[in-house]
């Protein structure tokens, strides 16, 4: 049986579901595929939802089976291979949760980030120092911390960041919550004030599109749990809606589930302030803290 990974790579999602379309496109069933390679249609099905590595022996005979070419077997096992190294977040496997492994994963693959945030400044937006102070507060989430901990997650955010600098950066748009900056993060203003200092710098970058949902623009449909919408550059791999709870999130890539939150998305930023707006608010909060 395959070899069970923590969390699959973006690479591994898109090549299961490609697998998956060779395979249907051939006209065969999970289970006929199975009998080709003497296993049960579960690994199939795995292999192609990504819960398992692309074991390539596995790989070459399925491909073979669907009916393609060598050229084109050759050039999927080239990005099977790539596909299963372990991605840099690998690194902080003791502090990064399987769910999130995932995340890190999309995100890092991504053409364009789109999210709502009602609590928190998002994490590729965090100063070191409010990144510290979240997670001092008791927000890492359930299971052990300490000091060698909180700094293991720092690290982790501070180099998730590092995909804003990039030559080519996926565009990140967020609406954050007013909620945010009312929440004081911190022992003394200094915090915020960093935070808000750097907020103001994002607003006037291009990669960055960041809008402050105002108190009084009243209710709107994404007030229940923050979300993030991943778009990416690869035409096999659909636009995926992660949305995160207390212990872990859910990775929704229906049609249905990623058009409800697309439209949500759509509404809000509609609402919320505009660019010079937003940098209105955050030099009002600015002068607060």
């Amino acid at each position: 049986m395959s070899e069970r990974r923590p969390a699959p790579t973006v690479g591994q999602v898109v090549l299961g579901k490609r697998l998956q379309e060779l395979r249907e496109a051939a006209g065969l069933r999970r289970e006929e595929a199975a009998r080709v390679l003497r296993v049960t249609a579960a690994t199939v099905r795995r292999m192609e939802t990504a819960e398992v590595t692309l074991k390539i022996p596995y790989v070459q005979v399925l491909l073979t089976t669907y009916g393609v070419s060598d050229e084109e077997v050759a050039a999927f096992v080239a990005l099977a291979e790539e596909a299963n190294r372990p991605g840099w977040w690998q690194r902080y496997h003791d502090v990064l949760p399987d769910w999130f492994s995932l995340y890190v994963s999309l995100e890092g693959a991504a053409r364009v980030i789109r999210g709502y945030e009602p609590h928190f400044v998002p994490g590729l937006l965090q100063t070191e120092a409010y990144a510290r102070a979240v997670l001092e507060d008791g927000t890492i989430g359930q299971g052990p911390s300490g000091p060698d901990l909180i700094d293991r997650h720092v690290a982790l955010r501070m180099e998730r960041q590092r995909l804003l600098r990039r030559p080519d950066p996926p565009h990140l748009w967020v609406v954050m919550d007013e909620t945010v900056l009312r929440r004081p993060v911190g022992e003394d203003g200094s915090v915020m004030r960093e935070q808000v200092d750097r907020l103001l710098e994002f607003v006037e970058e291009d990669r960055v599109t960041l809008q402050v949902a105002e108190f009084a623009s009243g209710p709107h449909p994404g007030t229940y749990a923050p979300f993030t919408l991943f778009r990416f550059g690869e035409p096999e791999l659909p636009d995926m809606v992660v949305s995160e709870y207390l212990t872990g999130a859910l990775y929704l890539d229906t049609r249905a589930e990623v058009s409800v939150h697309l439209e949500v998305l759509d509404h809000m930023s509609t609402r919320a302030a505009s660019r010079q707006g937003t940098a209105d608010v955050l030099r009002k909060y600015r002068e607060i803290y």
